[in-house]
């Protein structure tokens, strides 16, 4: 069993983004909500626009489940206010469960956090919680999205590791579910959003999980940094140098029994770095798509996102290390996703 622990619902229906706009324009225009009930969106449209797309992709290239969230630069915190936020995420992630109720052998759900910048940070924080709880108890999801800048583009907010956060880590750990480690879109014209923005924050928060406790705290907290870790697997010797200068463990103490990265790196010299320097048991199969990439490239004949045929073709995996990317670390990091594929009566895969 081939296990994507990244994909999301880029290709929702048109009435979603829609219904978006409607909502921001009112809050905007005089602080007026527009109700979730607006939203009209049929069984057929949410079918077309998974089997036309995410779908469609994961049979050709033989992905078995999709780890599923809304599309993550459209989470856009920092529109609007609290409640914005929170009436946004209950939508998108009622829509993310429409999908999974609908393919249940195909997706299981991870949700967006209503979070939001500034003053409203700690209360979102609180929100981000109870919102993380139903989806978990309620609608089967196995994980969250965690956006380290709700201020999208300016990183306003204080660290992850900031006791800021500490309510939403005590709920993520006493559900068990991890976090991936996500920004949003970017309204700073500096930082260009999936190239830019992305990178940069995957690998901020990799520097400030070095330099916190956060994990003396939380010994059983599990973060996925998306993206291949940004440029983390590329400055590994900095980042140990760095650690031994000011006199803290080795990064095997400090981040590897609880931080994982993700194989969303679109080239194969890439991934080959990426499985030389970071443990295969740290390692989770991903595609992000259909998402950031949607070409094909011209060198490999194949479409950039995907990974699987990049994966492949790197020699220097052994068969069990390459069983424990493609599925068995997704199991062990997402502690529910057993138990959901079970009672989808999916089978286990080879440990």
């Amino acid at each position: 069993m081939l296990i994507d622990c990244h994909g999301h619902f880029t290709t929702a229906p048109p009435a979603l983004g829609k219904w978006r706009e409607r909502q921001i324009r009112a809050f905007e225009e005089s602080g007026a909500r527009v109700s979730p009930d607006e939203l009209r969106i049929s069984d057929d449209e949410v079918r077309a626009a998974i089997e036309q797309g995410q779908l469609k992709l994961q049979r050709e290239r033989g992905v078995d489940v999709a780890l599923f969230s809304p599309g993550a630069g459209k989470m856009a915190h920092h529109y609007g206010d609290e409640e914005t936020s929170l009436a946004w995420a209950r939508v998108s992630n009622d829509l993310i469960s429409r999908v999974c109720g609908l393919f249940p052998d195909r997706f299981v759900g991870v949700c967006q956090l209503p979070q939001s910048p500034g003053d409203a940070l700690e209360s979102s924080v609180r929100r981000s919680a109870v919102e993380l709880e139903r989806c978990v108890e309620e609608l089967g999801f196995v994980g969250c999205l965690l956006n380290p800048d709700p201020s999208d583009g300016y990183y306003q907010a204080p660290p992850l590791t900031d006791k800021v956060y500490y309510p939403l880590y005590e709920k993520m750990v006493e559900l068990d579910v991890p976090a991936m480690i996500h920004v949003a879109m970017s309204r700073n014209p500096s930082l260009q959003g999936t190239c830019a923005h992305y990178l940069a924050g995957d690998t901020a928060v990799f520097m400030q999980l070095c330099l916190s406790d956060l994990f003396t705290d939380f010994p059983t907290l599990k973060l996925i940094i998306p993206h291949g870790g940004g440029a983390v697997p590329y400055h590994w010797g900095r980042y140990r140098g760095v650690m031994q200068d000011q006199g803290r463990p080795p990064l095997e103490e400090l981040v590897l029994r609880n931080v994982f990265f993700d194989t969303c790196v679109y080239h194969r010299r890439g991934l080959e770095l990426l499985t030389d320097v970071i443990p295969a048991e740290n390692i989770l199969f991903a595609s992000e798509m259909i998402g950031a990439v949607r070409g094909v490239d011209p060198e490999t004949g194949h479409r950039f996102d995907d990974t699987k045929y990049l994966l492949d073709s790197v020699e220097s995996l052994s068969e069990a290390d390459r069983r424990a990317v493609y599925g068995g670390n997704a199991l062990r990091v997402f502690g529910r996703l057993e138990g959901v594929l079970k009672s989808r009566n999916r089978v286990r895969p080879e440990a």
